[in-house]
């Protein structure tokens, strides 16, 4: 619950504070008349969002063991290549992300057609909504506990929701760089665990070589697949689930957070490792030059920036 929850709050804020901005923006060139149009896009992402969990949900039970795995693995890939992009894009774009959304919304009253906001508001919301959805269900599938993941992320949109509205309102002062820069680096281990997973599940279907493939090596005393250095590269890199039992609440945690499984292959732990220090140094670089820049006023700016944008939208 705790690792849905955060993503389920971190995503969710982004959702509403561009949709804040687009609000704001609207109620003060006092075209009220087209935030009906606005949230017809928000309805129209979310659903998408929705219907896309369902259908990876509902949809793989007609699949054979190693076509699930495959698609698995494939989606799982696709949501750590969002999640990374989304990361480093919010670096970038954050500073300009007021001025650009303006722009897009002058560009769509100019041409006065009603399906311009309806779309602002639709790819407004659709990119985190798609997101959230292909890393929850990735999560879920990788550690099997959906209710209490699922009750997590929902826990973390609702808190989300309501810091939306208490910050549009000035009830909150909120340190958004302090906090997207946190909740990134969270996001760098998660993703590097979904990572480890779509490994596995690219293994296990057959199209990586590993434990369960011709080509693991065989410990010519037991006869099972090798652990270990003797296991390197293609067998398990370690097997402590005497000591972590899978199913349990540890193990749970570990897998959530850090992408720790009780078995893991050498192909896993590589994965997890490159994808940690590679984007980690990079996410830490876009950040550092920043932080040594900004001094405690610029601070109090960026935690305020929230309020002055929405202002006028309650």
């Amino acid at each position: 619950m705790l690792a849905t929850f955060l993503i389920g709050l971190r995503e969710g804020l982004e959702a509403a504070l561009v949709v804040g901005i687009l609000v704001a923006y609207l109620s003060r060139l006092d075209r009220r008349d087209v935030l009906p149009r606005l949230w017809g896009g928000v309805g129209l992402a979310i659903a998408l969002a929705l219907g896309i969990g369902a259908v990876l949900t509902f949809g793989a039970y007609e699949l054979t063991f190693v076509a699930q795995e495959l698609i698995g693995g494939l989606l799982s890939l696709l949501a750590v290549a969002m999640v990374t992009w989304m990361i480093f894009w919010m670096q970038k774009a954050g500073r300009t992300m007021k001025r650009t959304l303006e722009g897009g919304i002058d560009r769509a009253l100019a041409t006065g057609g009603m399906w311009a906001i309806v779309l602002i508001g639709f790819v407004s919301v659709a990119r985190e909504g798609i997101e959230t959805t292909l890393l929850l269900w990735s999560m879920v599938q990788s550690f099997g506990s959906a209710p209490q993941a699922l009750l997590g992320a929902v826990l973390g949109l609702a808190c989300a929701a309501v810091a939306g509205v208490l910050i549009a309102r000035g009830a909150v002062r909120l340190d958004l760089r302090r906090f997207f820069a946190w909740t990134g680096a969270f996001l760098v281990i998660v993703a590097a665990g979904v990572l480890a997973y779509a490994v596995m599940d690219l293994q296990e279907a057959g199209v990586l070589p590993g434990p369960f493939t011709a080509a693991a090596p065989i410990d010519p005393v037991t006869g099972a697949v090798a652990a270990g250095f003797s296991g390197f590269p293609f067998g398990w890199a370690f097997d402590v689930s005497a000591a972590v039992p899978p199913r349990g609440a540890l193990a749970a945690v570990l897998q959530a957070v850090f992408g720790f499984m009780p078995a893991m292959t050498w192909l896993q732990i590589i994965a997890w490792s490159l994808y940690v220090v590679l984007v980690g140094v990079f996410y830490v670089r876009g950040i550092m030059p920043r932080t040594r820049r900004t001094s405690s006023a610029s601070d109090a700016a960026v935690a305020a920036s929230a309020p002055s944008l929405i202002q006028g939208a309650s």
